[in-house]
């Protein structure tokens, strides 16, 4: 690892950054054309006072080499808050020299400094050397969950069904 290498949070003038690399992700996970995240969503989401989550930044000397994207979640069985690792990516060209793991210490000592329980991420099962790597960390996969998702028209008409009691 270079001597040059730095990981901070990233701010709104990164934003077009940010976007770049969310763009990179994308195209390594084979799913670029489901980006729709723009500047304005970025900033509207991440950097005002309501921000959802969080950016970090790694960088090498001038160039910047990956970034990682967190957010809080609460665990009702543990009954303390963690940290959701929502992407983790490194450009290629960087890999292997130990950045992805640095970013990955920065967020498990923020998440003891914040009294988390827990620090948990999602992983494509066709990607095998971050599977690897996350193991190579500790982290265990949890195979009796299966992630559910709901998006745009399921959450639409999900909202539009009546609670008990209205009319």
């Amino acid at each position: 690892m270079s001597q040059n290498f730095l990981i901070r949070p990233a701010t709104v003038d990164d934003v077009p950054l940010v976007l770049r690399f969310i763009k990179d992700l994308a195209g390594y996970e084979k799913l670029p054309h489901e980006v729709t995240a723009t500047e304005e969503l970025l900033r509207q989401n991440l950097f005002t006072e309501r921000k959802t989550a969080e950016v970090l930044l790694a960088s090498e000397g001038e160039n910047y080499v990956g970034f990682a994207v967190f957010f809080h979640n609460f665990s009702t069985f543990v009954g303390k808050p963690g940290i959701y690792l929502e992407d983790v990516f490194i450009r290629p060209e960087f890999r292997g020299r130990g950045y992805g793991k640095a970013l990955m210490i920065y967020i498990a000592r923020l998440a003891k400094e914040r009294g988390c329980g827990r620090f948990e991420f999602s992983v494509l099962d066709w990607n095998k050397p971050s599977l690897t790597f996350y193991h190579s960390l500790g982290a265990v996969p949890m195979n009796e969950w299966t992630v559910q998702r709901m998006v745009g028209d399921s959450i639409d008409a999900l909202a539009r069904q009546k609670l008990p009691g209205e009319t």
